[in-house]
């Protein structure tokens, strides 16, 4: 099987590259906008430079290597920023997203698609695959208008909604609730946690082997790939001291209104993965489990 993986330079991307290969059984196209930024000798897959918002780039890269599974992880995810940049934002997360989907039907490729919990207004979490979306920020609202080109489309196809993605980037270059609480504990610092919102906190190798699960079966419709455990950022941060055993003393419990934001979050999210476990075989880890990965990888840093 020849897979093409989009936003190869982030996060989810690194990982399901390195996923992948450790697999052996696919063929891989990995793209990003600029430089290839993995640290993994190209001699074990192809890299392709690729602007998604860019329609003819898109059309002859898929063309050219004609994948039979595109796992498209690229997209605009800081929510302030979307709020901020609308334009920008549409152009990466839904523009883009139909340039993809042209290209699959051409080439009659399964497309793997990434979206998101902030889809849903946060009053009645954690949701099912069959939940009614109302986004209630300009990302979750770009973040639906994808999926719904891809349920308006000709092309075979899975959404993979997800929520609160954490791990460690090979160069360290995204922080995350984990190592921002662990380095603000360390350095003695106060640090406000908020108390009031819920999600399901999902570590960046668990999406990537759903994704691959998800392709390697193709999978069609919408499934939750997260992780199993409904936790507030504060729960969540507590896991994380007792973990490297730091002192709380420092750390306050707050709600989402202590903080100016520009866009609103919702307030209970999660995401429900019954399906996935039934269908797919995913079992993900425990946020404690995840904390520990992440404590390997920082050390191994």
């Amino acid at each position: 099987m020849k897979t093409l993986v989009t936003g190869s330079n982030g996060l989810l991307g690194q990982k399901l590259v390195k996923l992948i290969l450790d697999e052996g059984n696919h063929r891989l196209v990995a793209t990003a906008r600029g430089t290839n930024r993995l640290p993994i000798p190209e001699d074990k897959y192809i890299f392709q430079s690729l602007d998604i918002t860019n329609r003819d780039q898109v059309l002859e890269v898929i063309a050219q290597h004609k994948p039979d599974v595109v796992i498209h992880t690229a997209a605009m995810t800081n929510v302030d920023q979307c709020e901020l940049e609308k334009e920008a934002c549409w152009d990466l997360n839904v523009t883009a997203v139909q340039h993809i989907t042209e290209a699959c039907e051409l080439n009659n490729a399964f497309l793997v698609h990434l979206s998101t919990d902030f889809i849903f207004d946060g009053e009645n979490g954690p949701y099912n695959e069959e939940a009614k979306a109302n986004p209630i920020s300009y990302y979750g609202e770009s973040k639906l208008a994808a999926e719904r080109i891809l349920g308006e489309s000709k092309i075979d196809w899975a959404i993979v909604r997800t929520v609160l993605v954490y791990g460690i980037a090979h160069d360290m270059s995204r922080s995350n609730i984990i190592l921002w609480v662990k380095n603000s504990l360390e350095e003695g610092k106060e640090i406000k946690v908020v108390d009031d919102q819920l999600r399901s906190p999902t570590l960046a190798e668990d999406l990537a082997k759903g994704c691959l699960l998800i392709s390697e079966q193709k999978a069609k419709g919408i499934f939750n790939i997260s992780g199993r455990d409904l936790l507030t950022p504060y729960e969540m941060a507590v896991k994380t001291a007792e973990f490297f055993n730091l002192s709380t003393a420092t750390m306050q419990k707050a709600d989402a209104s202590t903080f100016t934001q520009t866009a609103k979050r919702p307030p209970k999210t999660g995401l429900l993965i019954e399906k996935a476990r039934t269908v797919l075989g995913y079992e993900p880890h425990t946020f404690d489990e995840g904390i520990a990965i992440v404590s390997k990888q920082i050390a191994s840093r």
